[in-house]
């Protein structure tokens, strides 16, 4: 796993802004599975899902968490993490094709996903639920997209709407205003306000591991100003650039504000396992059994 995930990573710093994150888990998830139920065999089997449409209340800044263990010890609730939505070039890499997602076949994995029962939750209520023990709906699902590319509300989000779907979409702000190949503002806001969730994702994709002085003003004090500023609500959620994180960041991205942060390597640290949560990117090409399988089998 920790061989994959560091191959990818290089991959990926050579991927620039297009695509972001490492793919710990695609090799993994593509490995066959004859004990998993194909997908359409799954969907007839449970009834439809969507969002979850009951209202949490954002968690309160300084609330009371529970000790790492009992955190550690809730069973995870699948988290999927996808770049760029669109149909592959002929100019793209075997790496890069990792991390965009043919247009298809994300149709056919919200699909999926629907008829499948799976309802999607977002951070403050998987937040309530590690930290009170607050229910979640039946096959809860959290969807995130990194890095702010405009088919996440060209191609994502109108099918996202089609099942009644919401999810996190974590911002490079380096990139507003980039069009066409970026979100705008406008867009940013549009869906924040349909119910969406925005977080940060620092402001050109450098690693936090490497952040010193003035680093956390430029990487994440600056953009996350942006980023309220959109949305007219503070942002309290933040994605590792490449899924990488330490134990240093922690306390510095804790005294902005910010109550979890989402990774994506196959561990979380065992003292604050809320600034480390995993999460798994859908490799582009994945079957619908193998996505199926990454979702059964990848979060315990």
């Amino acid at each position: 796993m920790t061989k994959n995930f560091v191959g990818l990573c290089f991959g990926v710093l050579c991927f620039a802004l297009t695509a972001c994150g490492s793919s710990t888990d695609s090799k993994k998830a593509n490995t066959p599975d004859t004990t998993t139920k194909a997908a359409a065999n799954v969907a007839q089997a449970t009834p439809t899902g969507g969002a979850d449409t009951s209202t949490t209340p954002a968690p309160a800044l300084g609330g009371k968490v529970p000790p790492p263990s009992v955190i550690l010890g809730k069973k995870e609730v699948p988290i999927l993490c996808y770049h760029q939505i669109r149909d592959w070039k002929p100019t793209d890499s075997r790496t890069a094709k990792d991390y965009i997602m043919p247009i298809a076949d994300f149709k056919a994995q919200m699909k999926m996903l629907h008829d499948s029962g799976y309802h999607t939750v977002l951070p403050d209520q998987l937040y309530a639920y590690l930290t009170t023990g607050a229910p979640l709906p039946s096959r809860p699902v959290m969807l995130t997209f990194d890095d702010n590319d405009e088919d996440h509300y060209t191609v994502a989000w109108p099918e996202l709407k089609k099942y009644n779907f919401k999810a996190v979409f974590f911002v490079m702000t380096v990139t507003l205003g980039r069009l066409p190949h970026y979100m705008s503002k406008d867009q940013i806001k549009e869906l924040y306000t349909a119910g969406n969730v925005i977080g940060s994702h620092t402001w050109d994709h450098h690693s936090v591991k490497k952040y010193q002085g003035k680093d956390w003003e430029i990487q994440i004090d600056k953009p996350t100003k942006q980023l309220e500023a959109i949305t007219g609500t503070p942002i309290r959620y933040f994605a590792y650039p490449f899924g990488l994180w330490n134990r240093q960041a922690f306390p510095e991205l804790r005294k902005r504000g910010f109550i979890a942060a989402f990774g994506l390597a196959d561990h979380r640290d065992d003292t604050d396992p809320l600034m480390c949560i995993r999460r798994i990117i859908v490799a582009g090409g994945w079957s619908l059994k193998t996505f199926n399988t990454a979702i059964n089998r990848d979060f315990k």
